[in-house]
This record gives C-alpha cells, sequence and structure tokens, in this order.
C-alpha cells in the first residue's frame, strides 16, 4: 500500500507563494513580447504626432519589434479628445500608446480639459525640434522685419497658422508678440487640428504666416513652397542656413517635444513591456536615421523620469502661458 505524503501548512503556503511569483513573473515575460500595438494620434494626420507615430510603426514592423501596428486618429481639442478616449476607454489596456507631447500639456491647461496626464502611464519621451515661422513663397514678406513691422502696425491684420490653442505654436506667437509688446489677446491666431491643416491654409494663401515644427514642413520648404522667416532655437541649426530669431532681435527660444504615454491603471508587466518596446526603438538604427532625416533632436527619456518631467512640465507652461495672458493664474 501505498503511502500518503503529507505536507505542513507551512510547505504548502511556501509552495502557494514560489507558485504566485513563478506566474508573475511569466505573465511579465510574457507581456514583454508584443504581438501587436495599437498607437492613438490625437490630432489630425499630416502634424508632427501624426509622423512621428508612423515613423514608430514603421520601426517596429519593420526591424520586428512588433509584429502589427496600427496607427489611428482622434483628433480635436489639442489632443485632449484623443487623450480622453485614452483614459477612459482604454484604461488599463496595455496593447495601446498615445503619442503626445508639450502641445498637449498646454492644451490641457488651456482648454480646462477634465482628463489630464495624470490619468496615463507615462512610458518615454522620444524627440525634440525647433519651431520655424514661415510664409508662403509668393508673400510679401521676405524678412522678420517686414512681418513684425505690419505686427506692430496692426496686430489683427496678420493671421498666424498653427496647432492648436495653448499648444507650443501658439505660445510662440504669443511669445513674439510680448517681445513688441502686444497682449496675446490682441493677435489673431488660428489653430488647427493638425499640421497638415494648417499647412493647407498657408500655401492656399488663407493666413498671413504659420508656425511650426521644422520637421514637419521640411519637404515643402526644400521645395520652395515655403520661406522660413525665423527658428526658434538657440543657435542656428547646424547644416541649415536658417536664421534665429534672437539673432533678428527677438529673445526668444522654443522647443518642442514629444513623448508616448499609455493608459492609466495598466499592469506593471504591460508597463514595462511597452518601456522595453520604445527603448529597442530609440537604441534601433532605424530610428537614428529617421531623426537624422527630419532634423529631430534624440530627447530620449523613459519611465519614472519621464514621469517627473511631465509634472514639471505643466509648471513651466502654466508659467509660460500666464506670462503672456493666454491663461489666467
Amino acid at each position: 500500500m501505498e503511502k500518503s505524503i503529507q505536507r505542513s501548512p507551512h510547505a504548502w503556503m511556501v509552495l502557494a507563494i514560489v507558485a504566485a511569483v513563478m506566474l508573475w513573473l511569466s505573465q511579465i515575460v510574457s507581456a514583454q513580447e508584443l504581438k501587436t500595438l495599437r498607437i492613438l494620434v490625437p490630432a489630425a494626420p499630416g502634424g508632427g504626432w501624426d509622423q512621428t507615430s508612423r515613423a514608430m510603426q514603421t520601426v517596429l514592423q519593420e526591424q520586428k519589434i512588433v509584429s502589427t501596428v496600427e496607427v489611428f486618429n482622434v483628433a480635436g481639442a489639442g489632443g485632449t479628445v484623443g487623450l480622453a478616449r485614452l483614459a477612459t476607454t482604454e484604461k488599463g489596456k496595455g496593447d495601446i500608446l498615445m503619442t503626445m507631447g508639450a502641445v498637449m500639456v498646454g492644451a490641457i491647461l488651456t482648454n480646462k480639459s477634465p482628463v489630464g496626464l495624470d490619468q496615463t502611464t507615462p512610458l518615454a519621451r522620444l524627440t525634440a525640434e525647433y519651431e520655424v515661422i514661415a510664409v508662403p513663397a509668393s508673400s510679401p514678406h521676405k524678412t522678420l522685419a517686414d512681418l513684425l513691422r505690419v505686427l506692430k502696425a496692426d496686430p489683427g491684420s496678420v493671421s498666424w497658422a498653427g496647432g492648436s490653442a495653448g499648444g507650443i505654436d501658439h505660445i510662440l506667437v504669443g511669445l513674439i508678440g510680448k517681445e513688441q509688446g502686444i497682449t496675446a489677446p490682441r493677435l489673431n491666431y488660428v489653430p488647427f487640428s493638425g499640421g497638415g491643416e494648417a499647412l493647407a491654409s498657408i500655401l492656399g494663401g488663407h493666413v498671413t504666416a504659420g508656425v511650426s515644427g521644422y520637421g514637419e514642413w521640411l519637404p515643402q520648404i526644400q521645395a520652395g513652397q515655403l520661406r522660413v522667416l525665423a527658428v526658434s532655437s538657440e543657435q542656428r541649426i547646424p547644416g541649415v542656413d536658417l536664421p534665429t530669431l534672437r539673432e533678428q532681435g527677438i529673445n526668444v527660444a522654443l522647443a518642442n517635444w514629444r513623448g508616448v504615454v499609455a493608459p492609466g491603471g495598466v499592469s506593471e508587466g504591460d508597463k514595462k513591456a511597452l518601456i522595453a518596446t520604445m527603448e529597442k526603438v530609440a537604441k534601433s538604427d532605424a530610428w537614428k536615421k529617421i531623426l537624422q532625416t527630419r532634423s529631430w533632436n534624440d530627447y530620449f527619456l523613459a519611465g519614472d523620469p519621464f514621469a517627473k518631467f511631465i509634472i514639471a512640465e505643466n509648471t513651466r507652461i502654466q508659467a509660460i502661458l500666464n506670462e503672456i495672458g493666454l491663461t489666467k493664474k
């Protein structure tokens, strides 16, 4: 007769703990091997968030980091419509991330959005780029001085196309106005939900000038369709013969940054998997080539340090918006 094997309650507890730990580890390992990924673009096609998302899609698939990647657009209110979807419908899901950046920080503040980035899981900051002030090639304004002369004489006569209200484009126009003694409410800023729409407005002659990231409008700049009057960098961009605002007497320098966040409520395993995925993208030669081609600066920062950076940016951008009169203290 076989003897029954008896274990003490303590032994059974140890076995249960071991089994739970092994299950947890297996979930983390399996989660780090993403098979599919959705990328939510909280803006219309053609702008910086859209371009960044589709560049990520290319790298993720071509480098076989993720098998299937879907990019889809949910535009509106400086990205806060897409943000609301991420925070509600997609909450807790580990197969999705959203492209965002400094523009969204400003839009949340100016739109008094009920949904904030504190309802997301910060993953990684990816890029930074400088802004350009551009006019159509047919514009009578040959230099920044020409444009500012008209602006000072009649601020409302100069219409500016750019991204969403309160975003980096709007902030740059507000800072330039402040340098000329013109408050933000007097400026004729026309917001668009995507860089493609703003570009069409400029090329169609519907606005006086436009503001966007240099990389977003690079093809039109190189083709001679747009004339760049100034770039918002501290110094001239290496290899790019464009005058800065500062060398033309406007003491303003400003950079835009972009990153990605996941929904709030994702598991620790999914969070680690998504961060690991973005690290693979950032380290790949394919991504580095895209940065160079689009004149995007590598600005990678992942995980908790990125979360702290977002908190600091919220404070910084709130102060700028107050300073130029786009929000009240």
